[in-house]
């Protein structure tokens, strides 16, 4: 009896040891900065991320029935409360989609939850989030609008993508699964069916705890990624890529006559902090977001949809429709410190997803090979990186 419960506790610690996915700092991957908590965009009090994965069928592709590989993502800023908060987007290329950015820039408040989906799912998840906003009474009945922000990356060449199987309960069950705390990466969400630098991508989060003179602020970063190309995965500083040219190639039965170049795909970045700043230094931070993607060997290609937006969740009464509002401002001479943390955290976030990301076979066998975490932490040694 004694030997058994010592086996029933070792398999209980073994259990909340390893339940959690592997992330890049697990494997020795090296990164700059301090991160928070979770090391997730939930370190920033209030926000909250849910997901539906949608996984089934196998073979051979038939519109409408699958394979389907695909999903939702849900970011809500203040969790389940209706408060608007100040928020600014940026494209560094726009062959992709985000929703509700015309009336964001203009009003400079995001009014809504974060969406992320599949290209062709855009319009079925922001009707959701409509109706998912009149099933909370979260509007006025005699006059009220907002305008949904749903984001996507494509994900065909994995999932039954022109066989539209988000439903609109999907956008729903992210919604009302989001939640703080732990986030799950990899093959998750809206991130289920994509790849990234030649390798299986998806859903990556990461933070940042800055401080600026007596004050404590928290970046936090969420991605999905589908960008890339192979030659240019850097990790480290590394040309991990390269040196893995040969290493577990894609296989992806594309038409003989696709137009679909090497590169080609999209990421979507949402960036929350708790710093006081007003839409114009979110647009500002947004801008930033491109400088964590170099780092690990994105270049904003043609074919590529690289959007990323950007809220502050400080100033929680900031938004009013008849009272004036008083606000707190960080001075732009104090705001690198925030610039950096969200370089660091975007480019953490990226390989987060890629480490967390599973192998996945897809529509026509299609498959996509995980990052092989062993070959990356050998290249690492090899450049001396790490020890």
């Amino acid at each position: 009896m004694k030997y058994l419960k010592l086996l029933c506790l070792l398999l209980l610690v073994q259990s909340s040891t390893f339940g959690q996915q592997q992330r890049a700092r697990d494997i020795g991957i090296p990164f700059n900065g301090t991160t928070g908590k979770f090391n997730a965009i939930t370190d920033v009090k209030g926000v909250e991320v849910g997901y539906s994965t949608i996984i089934s069928g196998e073979g051979k592709n038939t519109i409408g029935k699958g394979p389907v590989r695909t999903g939702v993502t849900a970011i809500l800023p203040r969790g389940k409360n209706n408060n608007p908060v100040f928020a600014n987007w940026y494209s560094l290329n726009g062959n992709g989609e985000m929703t509700g950015t015309t009336w964001l820039t203009e009003s400079g408040f995001l009014e809504t939850p974060i969406m992320l989906t599949n290209t062709n799912s855009v319009g079925v998840v922001r009707d959701a989030v409509l109706k998912w906003f009149v099933d909370k009474h979260w509007y006025k009945e005699d006059f009220w609008y907002t305008y949904p922000v749903v984001a996507e990356t494509y994900d065909g060449f994995l999932n039954d993508i022109y066989g539209f199987q988000v439903k609109e309960s999907n956008a729903y069950e992210a919604l009302n699964s989001a939640k703080s705390g732990y986030v799950k990466e990899g093959n998750v969400g809206g991130g289920t069916g994509m790849m990234c630098l030649g390798f299986k991508g998806g859903s990556g989060t990461s933070s940042r705890i800055v401080k600026i003179k007596d004050s404590t602020y928290t970046i936090g970063v969420f991605v999905q990624t589908n960008f890339g190309r192979k030659s240019s995965l850097t990790i480290a500083g590394v040309p991990v890529g390269k040196e893995l040219m040969d290493t577990l190639n894609n296989e992806l039965k594309m038409p003989p006559q696709s137009y679909r170049q090497e590169g080609d795909g999209s990421i979507i970045v949402v960036v929350a902090t708790d710093a006081p700043l007003l839409p114009h230094q979110l647009k500002r931070i947004a801008q930033r977001v491109p400088l964590g993607i170099g780092n690990v060997g994105g270049y904003g290609m043609n074919g590529s949809g690289d959007i990323f937006i950007a809220f502050s969740t400080a100033n929680t009464n900031a938004f009013q429709r008849n009272d004036f509002a008083k606000v707190e401002l960080l001075p732009n001479d104090l705001i690198n410190p925030l610039f950096e943390a969200t370089v660091q955290a975007t480019e953490e976030a990226i390989i987060n997803a890629m480490v967390a990301a599973e192998t996945m076979e897809g529509v026509n066998g299609n498959k996509s090979y995980a990052l092989p975490h062993k070959s990356v932490i050998d290249l690492l040694k090899k450049y001396n990186r790490i020890k």
